[in-house]
């Protein structure tokens, strides 16, 4: 717990590393990266805690085909040798990823990742159903995890400082450790932000409160001011090359103001972040600056209003480029003056603020803000082809509109309410985890049929049953392969030349076309690549039998969005 000297509060700094590179594009490090950084991390002598994995970070290491499990136990170990607390970030119900999760292999990841160097777990709801996150709290507990328990914070007439309150009070009795205020669109307002620090700190001083910002709307840098003269303990800040925007606000900001207002902060170790601020950049260069989309790097007012997060912008933008030519097409049809891509995009903000309250006023965090993005542009759609509202809308949003994710905040309108009565759905306002039973023996099961190892505290197990699709073609060499295909492409597009290690993975010499002994030859060269620790090929996840197939265009769309934080 921060302390107090000489009459100064201690406010400690958190650097969000994992969420920096997943706000601004689609990757994150590689393990290799990671070891490199970790201890330049340390010598800035600035933070108390490093966030170092979840979200959507081992998924994304399985998609370029590397071993997430590595990655973490890579990256927390230097932290735990210096003293300093690792966090990640926890989905409740879907865990890390975006469907519901079973609750054999929620319990699982805990025990796994607390045995892989992560001290806390900052669970989360989208829908801040306490529900999806009390179990949680008590697994973690159970594993020897800190359990932060984390209230979505946006701005509506539902989302009041009473209702924040009230919902600190439920999570803290069913145990939670610590709070977290996840404000992951950045549209929290300062004074709300600190009344609710305020209650929470007056009510319960032993509670840390860590509060998580974005900084694309503007208020974020008001906000950290106001949560810790409110008495919050930990603020989550980001580092150049990756800080602003419509990511966090950047340390050395941070501690400027916070020193001047009187609080204890901790020195920054200029000639550290300088290092760390290169190496980052070297990173951007490398490889993941091919899916950082330059809109990230701007802050915009539009965000106020529809409270969508910064990190989706993205994506957001790809889908609105892919049907601004079809809502034009049909406006020409009817006689209907076109719309720029800046009038569409107004458009579609407008619509957003229009029907959120409409589907029950879900926190625009993963995945409700794809859901919610995605039906404001269908709407548009619908209305270019002169039908109704609400005509297309995904099985995963009618599941969050029955109620199959938890409860949603606010009431339904009546339209949506009679629409689901016409297509003959049902609510379900049971427990969301009865709907998703125990799924761990057929895991089990099938790795003992494939010869598959559990790994290291079932590491490898819980891999397979969380992300069973990517796992698949991580260990077949088919996410290596098509990971290699599509950063040739980005690379070639901006007109930068192939490393020799990219075209070798692509075109092995001597051949026409790939063999079984090529391909054996291709991932030990990848090894080579990626400095991995002596391992037989089938541990790293190649089958030469299999790299040759194609990742389907299904996992491109899904797994192709920008804000999976």
């Amino acid at each position: 717990m921060a302390k107090t000297i000489a009459g100064k509060k201690e406010v400690q700094f958190s650097l969000v590393y994992r969420d920096m590179w997943q706000s601004s594009g689609k990757y994150v490090p590689r393990r290799d990266q990671l070891a490199k950084i970790a201890p330049v991390i340390i010598d800035m002598g600035c933070f108390d805690r490093v966030e170092t994995n979840g979200g959507a970070s081992e998924q994304v290491n399985l998609l370029y085909g590397e071993n997430p499990n590595l990655a973490v136990r890579t990256f927390t170990k230097p932290f735990h040798e210096a003293g300093i607390k690792t966090h990640m970030l926890d989905r409740g119900l879907n865990a890390l990823r975006m469907n519901p999760v079973p609750a054999d292999v929620r319990r699982l990841m805990y025990k796994v990742k607390h045995a892989q160097g992560t001290d806390i777990t900052r669970i989360f709801c989208g829908l801040n159903d306490p529900r999806n996150i009390i179990p949680s709290i008590k697994w973690a507990k159970e594993a020897g995890m800190t359990a932060q328990a984390t209230m979505c914070i946006t701005y509506s007439k539902v989302h009041t400082v009473d209702y924040y309150c009230n919902l600190a009070d439920e999570l803290i009795a069913a145990g939670a450790q610590e709070i977290c205020l996840k404000d992951m669109a950045g549209i929290g307002r300062p004074a709300m932000l600190g009344a609710i620090v305020a209650y929470i700190k007056e009510k319960y001083p032993h509670i840390i409160i860590q509060y998580h910002g974005h900084t694309g709307p503007g208020f974020s840098v008001a906000s950290m001011l106001e949560v810790a003269k409110a008495g919050g303990d930990v603020l989550d800040v980001a580092m150049e090359p990756l800080s602003w925007g419509k990511v966090h606000p950047d340390v050395i900001t941070i501690q400027a103001m916070l020193k001047d207002a009187g609080f204890l902060v901790k020195d920054i170790d200029m000639k550290a972040y300088m290092e760390a601020r290169s190496l980052t950049q070297s990173f951007i260069d490398d490889f993941l600056g091919y899916w950082i989309d330059p809109k990230n790097a701007l802050m915009t007012s539009l965000l106020v209003g529809c409270g969508l997060p910064g990190g989706m912008m993205g994506s957001l933008m790809a889908d609105l480029k892919g049907m601004h030519a079809a809502i034009n097409a049909n406006l020409r049809k009817k006689g209907e003056k076109e719309l720029s891509e800046d009038e569409l995009l107004v458009e579609l903000f407008d619509e957003v603020q229009r029907i959120w309250p409409m589907l029950g006023t879900p926190c625009l965090v993963t995945p409700f803000s794809q859901y919610v993005k995605n039906a404001a542009l269908m709407n548009l759609y619908s209305r270019s082809m002169g039908e109704k509202a609400f005509t297309r809308m995904d099985p995963a949003m009618w599941g969050m509109i029955l109620g199959k994710s938890g409860k949603l905040p606010g009431e339904l309108a009546p339209e949506i309410v009679e629409l689901a009565k016409e297509k003959g759905f049902e609510f379900y306002t049971g427990d969301p985890q009865a709907l998703y039973p125990d799924e761990l023996p057929r895991f089990i099961k099938e790795m003992e049929e494939l010869g598959w190892e559990r790994g290291q505290d079932d590491e490898e197990l819980f891999e397979f049953a969380m992300h069973e699709k990517q796992y698949r073609e991580f260990k077949s060499g088919q996410a290596k392969e098509q990971f290699y295909k599509d950063l040739a492409e980005r690379m070639q597009k901006a007109g930068k030349p192939l490393p020799d290690y990219l075209k070798e993975a692509l075109h092995p010499a001597g051949a026409d076309s790939a063999t079984d002994n090529d391909m054996a030859a291709v991932a030990m060269a990848l090894d080579l690549y990626y400095k991995r620790p002596a391992t037989t090929h089938t541990q790293a996840g190649f089958n030469p039998y299999d790299t040759r197939r194609h990742a389907t265009e299904w996992n491109r769309k899904i797994y192709g969005m920008n804000n999976l934080m």
